[in-house]
């Protein structure tokens, strides 16, 4: 499924985001960038431990920022490491931080030339935040990154399994009055 915004594409796939070739992907990372389960696992899997080296020396990273390192043996060859919000009901700044991780994974994009990208569904695994939710921050942030911005060519979101893609999918057609 896809929409054009401006001259980018915005399109939603079901699938694995370690086996993209985009310029970059993104993970959702923890704070201390050290690999762990869910998204950022499966990266440092497939990566290799030269992502993790070069994570080292990135000192950890704030929640709503993001970094770069390569994509050590993944086709991509960048990513972007952002940390999304844990979960606590959202009134403790989870929308904000959580908007805040996309637009600095596109501003960390733009600043080292990346042309294409594909994210997940940020912090919606053990970070617990609901689909429905981020669904609806992830797409509105990231359409509103795309139409003021036009240096992206392609952003993928990469949907894991088949009821987060159907939500993030409803969620983009309601955006899109379909």
């Amino acid at each position: 499924m896809e929409t054009k915004i401006g001259s980018a594409t915005l399109e939603l796939v079901q699938g694995d985001i370690t086996e993209q070739t985009t310029d970059a992907i993104v993970n959702a990372a923890n704070n201390g960038l050290t690999g762990g389960g869910g998204v950022d696992g499966a990266i440092h899997r497939a990566g290799g431990p030269v992502i993790l080296e070069e994570c080292k020396k990135l000192h950890g990273c704030a929640t709503g920022d993001a970094k770069i390192t390569t994509g050590g043996n993944l086709k991509a060859r960048h990513v972007i490491h952002t940390v999304g919000p844990v979960f606590h009901g959202g009134d403790r700044g989870e929308p904000e931080a959580l908007a805040r991780c996309y637009r600095r994974s596109l501003e960390v994009a733009r600043e080292n030339g990346i042309r294409t990208i594909a994210f997940p569904s940020i912090s919606t695994g053990v970070y617990g935040y609901p689909v429905g939710q981020a669904a609806r921050i992830a797409l509105n942030t990231v359409r509103g990154e795309l139409a003021q911005h036009g240096e992206i060519d392609l952003v993928r979101f990469v949907l894991f399994d088949r009821h987060t893609f159907d939500i993030y999918a409803s969620t983009l057609q309601e955006f899109d009055g379909v």
